[in-house]
């Protein structure tokens, strides 16, 4: 008969454990969230950037300077997702590493790299005519960043 009662209890266990393994994402919070990185509010819903560890843990940032920063420090291949606000779509997050990045003494970043992202390239281009600038992926971003 004992066995009959511990079924339902390991499956209730099992399917607890299997929920709380998910990893995602959290939501901004903006004016209420602070960046990882410099302590400051976020509240730039077309600069600010998240990502969260292969374990879940989240951390959020009021511009993509300041996760990038914070990620030299990591090792990239600790982390689940990458995200980076759009810039053509406020409050929208889009996949950090498939993005297309716009540094732009004509748009200012909270942290002053004058630094946007976009979903692709072409994006990147039409902001570029608009408010002329350079162009990077993921990868020569980080570079660039770390240059400094």
């Amino acid at each position: 008969m004992k066995i009959n009662y511990l079924k339902p209890f390991i499956g209730t266990v099992i399917l607890l454990l299997a929920i709380s393994c998910k990893v995602e994402s959290q939501r901004i919070e903006y004016g209420k969230d602070q960046c990882d990185f410099c302590s400051m509010n976020i509240v730039d819903e077309i600069h600010a950037a998240q990502y969260v560890t292969k374990k879940g843990k989240q951390f959020k940032f009021d511009a993509i300077e300041c996760m990038v920063n914070n990620l030299s420090a990591k090792n990239e291949e600790e982390i689940a997702i990458l995200l980076v606000a759009n810039f053509d779509k406020p409050g929208e997050m889009i996949d950090a590493k498939t993005a297309a990045y716009l540094i732009s003494s004509n748009i200012k970043s909270p942290m002053g790299a004058n630094l946007s992202a976009v979903s692709t390239s072409e994006k990147a281009e039409e902001l570029q005519q608009k408010y002329t600038g350079e162009i990077y992926n993921w990868e020569t971003l980080k570079q660039k960043l770390s240059d400094k």
